[in-house]
C-alpha cells in the first residue's frame, strides 16, 4: 500500500513538473497539437522535454508487472529507465534475472532508442515542421539545431537519418550474428538473445549485460573483445565521422571534414596513450599470460573512453593510478554525435588549444593547423566548468549519504555524468539519496552538460554588449 502510495505521489510531482514546463505561467493555455509545442518551444527544450516523455515511457513499461521476475522497488526501477534512457549501464538490479524476457525487450529498446535519439530527434523535428513553417523560420531552426545537436554544415535532416538508421542496423545485426555463433558455442542460455541484446548494448555505449558478472568469464576470448571493442568504438566515434568516412571512401578525391580528422586524432590517442600507461603501470594484471593482459587492459580503456561500460576485469581490483587514467578517459572518450557520453574528445581538443595558446601567448586558438571559432571555444570551456561544478556538488552529496572511499565516490559519478556505466562496487550499494544523485548526473550527461545548464538558465539575456565598458580583471 506505502509503495502504491508513493508510486502515486511520484506520479503527480511529474506529472507537475511536465504541465509546468510546457504551459509555463500562461494559465488557461491548451495546445492544440504536437505541431504547436515544436514550433514555440527552442531545440534545447525539446531535447529536455523529449528525454522526460521518453523517461516516463520507460519508467511505466518497466513497472509492470509482466516486465518482472519478482516485485521491484519503484526507486530500483526509475533508475535502470534512467540508465536505460542515458544508456548509461550503471544498474541497481540485474537485468538478466530480475526482469523477464518483456522486461529486457523493453529495457533493449530502450537502449536502441536512447542511443541514437541524441542525433535523430532534433532531424524528425525539423521533418515534421517543415511543411507548417516559413522558409525563414526554417532556416533558423535548421542553424539553431546544427549548434544544439552538432550536425555537420551539409546537414539535410532526411538524408542524414536515413544513413544513420541504416548505419546502425548494419553494424548490429553483424555484431549479433557473430556473437550468436560464438555464445551457442560457448553453451549461454538463449544465445541468439543474448547476442542480439549485447550487441545493441555495446554499439550504443549502453553497457547493459544479461550476464552478472559483464564480460569478465571472456576475458581471455579473442572473438568476443575484438567484436564488442569494434561495436563500441563504431557507436562512440560518433555518426558523423562514419558518414564522412563513407563519403571519403565511396568519393576518394573528396577530403574528410576538420572534425572527423580530430576526433580521429584523439581517440586514437587516447586508446593507445591509456593502453600503454596501464599495461606497463599496473601490476594487477601481471597474472594473466601477456597477450591476455594486453588485451584485458586495451578493453578496460576502451570500455572507458568510449563509455561503453562493459568489463572483462573489475575495476576495483586495478592500481589507483589506472583508476586516475579512467577517470579522465570517461569524461573526455567519447566523440560527438555518437551513442557515448562526457564532455566528448572535440571539448578535450579545444580546451587543450586554448592551453596551448595562452602558452604561447598567442592572440587566436588553433589546433592542427586550423583556428578554432571563439564560441566552440566557450562552448567547450563553459562545459568542462559545468561539468567540475556539477560533479564536485554530487561527490560533496554522496560524501555524506554515502559510507564509501572518496575514489569509489568519485568513479561513480563520472562514470554516471559521462554515462559509462562502470563502477567500483558502489551502484548495488547507493542510499535512495544517492541513487536519486546518480540518476540526475545520468539524465544531464546524456542530454548534455551545456544544453542542461541552458535550458535552466530560462533565457538568454538581452544585454547591450557594444556599449559595455572593458575592464582589467587581475588573475
Amino acid at each position: 500500500m506505502q509503495q502504491a502510495y508513493l508510486r502515486l505521489l511520484l506520479w503527480h510531482h511529474i506529472y507537475s513538473l511536465i504541465s509546468k514546463a510546457l504551459y509555463g505561467n500562461y494559465e488557461g493555455t491548451t495546445l492544440t497539437s504536437i505541431k504547436d509545442l515544436l514550433v514555440t518551444k527552442s531545440p534545447t527544450a525539446l531535447l529536455i522535454y523529449g528525454y522526460v516523455f521518453f523517461l516516463i515511457i520507460a519508467f511505466s513499461l518497466l513497472s509492470l508487472p509482466i516486465a518482472q521476475n519478482s516485485p521491484i522497488e519503484w526507486l530500483d526501477t526509475l533508475f535502470i529507465a534512467t540508465s536505460a534512457v542515458s544508456t548509461t549501464g550503471l544498474i541497481t538490479t540485474q537485468p538478466g534475472v530480475d526482469y523477464s524476457f518483456f522486461g529486457q525487450l523493453v529495457i533493449l529498446l530502450i537502449i536502441q532508442i536512447g542511443g541514437i535519439g541524441y542525433m535523430t530527434f532534433g532531424s524528425f523535428i525539423l521533418v515534421a515542421l517543415k511543411a507548417k513553417m516559413s522558409k525563414d523560420s526554417l532556416k533558423t531552426s535548421l542553424e539553431m539545431s546544427k549548434r544544439e545537436f552538432a550536425f555537420p554544415k551539409d546537414f539535410k535532416p532526411s538524408t542524414f537519418v536515413k544513413k544513420v538508421v541504416l548505419f546502425t542496423l548494419i553494424v548490429e545485426c553483424i555484431g549479433a550474428i557473430l556473437l550468436a555463433i560464438i555464445f551457442t558455442q560457448n553453451g549461454e542460455a538463449a544465445p541468439i538473445w543474448s547476442a542480439i541484446f549485447h550487441s545493441v548494448s555495446a554499439f550504443c555505449t549502453a553497457g547493459f549485460s544479461l550476464m552478472t558478472t559483464s564480460f569478465q568469464s571472456y576475458q581471455g576470448h579473442l572473438a568476443v573483445n575484438f567484436i564488442i571493442s569494434a561495436l563500441s568504438l563504431l557507436g562512440a566515434i560518433g555518426f558523423i565521422v562514419m558518414v564522412d568516412v563513407w563519403d571519403v571512401v565511396k568519393n576518394p578525391r573528396s577530403t574528410p571534414q576538420f572534425s572527423t580528422t580530430i576526433i580521429l586524432k584523439i581517440t586514437f590517442t587516447l586508446l593507445v596513450g591509456g593502453t600503454l600507461f596501464v599495461g606497463f603501470t599496473d601490476d594487477s594484471f601481471n597474472h594473466l599470460p601477456t597477450f591476455e593482459r594486453w588485451m584485458t587492459v586495451f578493453f578496460q580503456v576502451m570500455t572507458a573512453s568510449t563509455t561503453v561500460g562493459f568489463n572483462t576485469f573489475n575495476v576495483a581490483n586495478m592500481h589507483i593510478a589506472s583508476v586516475f587514467v579512467m577517470f579522465f578517459l570517461m569524461l573526455f572518450g567519447a566523440s560527438p554525435s555518437g551513442t557515448g557520453g562526457g564532455l566528448k574528445s572535440t571539448t578535450l581538443a579545444a580546451l587543450t588549444a586554448i592551453v596551448r595558446s595562452t602558452l604561447k601567448r598567442r592572440k587566436l586558438v588553433s589546433f592542427d593547423g586550423k583556428r578554432l571559432p571563439l564560441h566552440k571555444l566557450q562552448l567547450a570551456a563553459s562545459s568542462f566548468i559545468l561539468a567540475f561544478a556539477i560533479s564536485f556538488i554530487a561527490v560533496t552529496i554522496l560524501l555524506i549519504t554515502e559510507e564509501a572511499p572518496l575514489s569509489w565516490i568519485l568513479f561513480e559519478v563520472l562514470s554516471a555524468i559521462g554515462t559509462v556505466g562502470l563502477t567500483m562496487g558502489l551502484t548495488i550499494e547507493l542510499s535512495d539519496i544517492g541513487k536519486l544523485v546518480i540518476m540526475l548526473m545520468m539524465f544531464m550527461g546524456r542530454v548534455g552538460i551545456l544544453t542542461f545548464g541552458v535550458f535552466l538558465s530560462l533565457r538568454e539575456e538581452n544585454e547591450d554588449e557594444d556599449n559595455q565598458k572593458e575592464e582589467e580583471l587581475v588573475l
